[in-house]
């Protein structure tokens, strides 16, 4: 008779991925959804592209400076307590959003208030939480959180289109609020954890202490320092933050005025939601496919391609002709939109170590913001001046292909703490 073998319990790293990619979805969809209020905030109001531009510039701009700040945070007191509190905050301020009566008031609520509590729950900051529980699968475990963002905007975006068609923008931001608190904060109350040594684990499940056979954590790497500012003294952590400005750059300005450019090219509210979200939709397979990838070779030559592609999506979108040019961009763009941030994020980790990838990920994420923040009132001011969007999105597609060359020249096989222990089995 044979004898049961008992099947292996799943690591609960794979529940802490579940429950940040439902937060990003919520959190993050919410905010990305913030272009279909573009249009009718503007008409009740009288507000031009670049008034209502501004309180969404402020909001990157804040996000980004605050980040390093958050990231140290994370560093000193674990995710948990600030990703609970950010998502407390984050709910409470998008609700009352419906009470916006003047720009002022949008201005210090989204562009301030909210903006600082959604850095506490970030991809950012779940990036550094996911990279103490995931060694060998890291790049795969934050494209799973990441992709929440992605299907936050395929669903919330439409979702909420049609909640302003039903119920008007204002309690649209109500019901968006409510689904931060009385979804997402339970669900992170009950399952997030901060360390895997919590549970007796090792980093990808690992039983503490190791077993016959298992191997220890890697050495620390050449770039490792015991002192973060130290790592600005290497040229690495600068090719990242300077790729994550010019991402941070091409995101931003999408995410504000995709939809209102879609609008002026004779597409219909629904129909640009919908190509919002169909990008957003895609890039759930883009961003995990790099991931997969990435955990099975390098990281810096797909960051690059990654780039590269996105310049390719901005320059279709000014030369293809008709209808092909706002699709081909959808299609492009949908593919490779978050697939840099578990690139950056499992570089940084790699290259200068865990002990502060808090604050490292928070100033990465800094550059990113003051590059949306640039964009997103750019933007709206060059589309007030000449009647279009081509210059800022002729702009965003040149510095694509330059962060694309700077991503090449990352020497990750020189500092990566994955080649170093690669090198050490083979020494030995």
């Amino acid at each position: 008779m044979r004898s049961a073998t008992p099947r292996p319990h799943l690591y609960y790293g794979w529940w802490i991925v579940a429950t940040t990619f439902c937060m990003a979805m919520m959190s993050m969809g919410a905010r990305s959804g913030f272009g279909v209020f573009v249009l009718p905030m503007s008409a009740e109001f009288g507000w031009n592209r670049s008034t209502i531009s501004l309180a969404a510039a402020i909001g990157a701009l804040v996000s980004g400076l605050c980040q390093p700040f958050l990231g140290r945070l994370y560093d000193r007191l674990g995710g948990r307590q600030l990703i609970l509190a950010s998502l407390v905050v984050s709910g409470v301020c998008t609700m009352l959003l419906a009470l916006t009566t003047h720009i002022l008031f949008l201005i210090v609520l989204f562009g301030g208030v909210l903006s600082i509590a959604m850095g506490g729950s970030s991809l950012t900051t779940t990036s550094a939480l996911l990279a103490k529980w995931f060694d060998r699968r890291r790049a795969t475990a934050v494209s799973l959180n990441a992709s929440g963002a992605s299907v936050g905007g395929l669903l919330l975006v439409p979702f909420t289109v049609y909640l302003i068609h039903l119920v008007g923008w204002r309690l649209a931001w109500v019901v968006l609020g409510l689904l931060i608190l009385l979804l997402v904060v339970p669900l992170v109350f009950v399952m997030l954890k901060d360390d895997p040594a919590e549970l007796g684990l090792l980093p990808d499940g690992v039983p503490y202490p190791l077993g016959a056979g298992q191997t220890a954590p890697a050495r620390p790497g050449p770039l490792e320092v015991e002192y973060w500012p130290q790592s600005f003294r290497s040229t690495p952590i600068w090719q990242l933050c300077g790729g994550y400005f010019v991402c941070g750059f091409t995101i931003a300005l999408i995410s504000t005025h995709f939809v209102p450019f879609a609008i002026e090219r004779g597409v219909s509210p629904t129909t640009a939601a919908t190509a919002y979200g169909l990008m957003s939709g895609l890039n759930v397979v883009g961003v995990l496919a790099v991931g997969a990838l990435a955990d099975r070779g390098g990281r810096k030559n797909l960051l690059g391609l990654v780039y590269a592609l996105r310049g390719c999506a901005y320059a279709a979108l000014l030369l293809a002709p008709g209808a092909w040019s706002l699709w081909s961009f959808v299609v492009i763009m949908g593919f490779s939109w978050w697939a840099t941030l578990p690139l950056t994020s499992a570089l940084t980790a790699e290259v200068y170590g865990l002990k502060h990838l808090g604050i490292l990920n928070g100033l990465a994420f800094t550059g990113h913001q003051i590059g949306g923040a640039l964009s997103i009132q750019l933007g709206g001011t060059l589309r007030d001046l000449t009647g279009s969007y081509d210059l800022p999105f002729a702009m965003a597609s040149l510095l694509l292909f330059g962060g694309s060359l700077v991503s090449f020249a990352i020497r990750e096989q020189r500092y990566s703490t994955r080649y170093q222990t690669a090198a050490s089995a083979t020494g030995a």
